[in-house]
């Protein structure tokens, strides 16, 4: 069974449900630890709350992303951790090649277009609205080394209604968001037990 992480910089939302869809077998996956880039966040609470282990691990102890990744990554290492899902992590992420491929992330809005640096949150919503378009949504894809650029895995859409404020369209979003991150995830990690029979 895969082992994975949960990286969160909140309130653990995806995280949670992430747990809660391991517990009922909905993914066939047993999630070993979260990292928090954040002391203060609800998240790590709230994770501990059901029994996972919490590490935070703060930026600003480290000179660099590099260091602040590596340390994050030996963590996971140490914890013989799979797979990693990034659950709203604020923090920028410099992924050694032994990673690449096994770190999933879920975005609130469309990519390309509604990603890169500093699109998180409010500010996806808020872009989303102001450029008028009639679809939004989650996007989960997988992590390399440049803001929301890499594969994109999946895609659900959620229409922008006729008097939408950025609360009521990431409310939709977020509902959206707690549908598509599990069957994502499962059905990555069925891929990757495809191909290693193949092997």
């Amino acid at each position: 069974m895969k082992r994975i992480a949960f990286f969160i910089s909140g309130t653990g939302g995806n995280a949670l449900n992430l747990f809660e869809a391991c517990r009922e077998s909905r993914i066939e996956a047993l999630p070993v630890m979260a990292i928090s880039s954040s002391s203060k966040a609800l998240g790590p609470e709230r994770l501990r709350a059901v029994g996972l282990r919490v590490e935070i691990v703060i930026r600003s102890s480290f000179n660099s992303d590099e260091e602040y990744s590596r340390e994050c990554f030996l963590r996971c290492e140490l914890n013989a951790v799979d797979i990693i899902c990034l659950c709203g992590f604020l923090k920028k992420l410099v992924i050694p090649d032994q990673w690449m491929g096994r770190i999933l992330n879920i975005h609130p809005g469309p990519l390309p277009r509604f990603g890169g640096h500093g699109m998180y949150g409010h500010f996806v919503h808020e872009a989303v609205l102001a450029a008028g378009v009639k679809e939004s949504g989650p996007t989960i894809h997988l992590v390399d080394n440049q803001y929301d650029n890499g594969k994109i895995l999946a895609f659900e859409p959620v229409p922008v209604l006729a008097g939408d404020t950025p609360d009521t369209l990431k409310k939709r979003v977020y509902e959206a968001e707690m549908r598509l991150y599990p069957v994502v995830l499962q059905n990555f990690i069925s891929s990757l037990s495809a191909k290693g029979n193949q092997q």
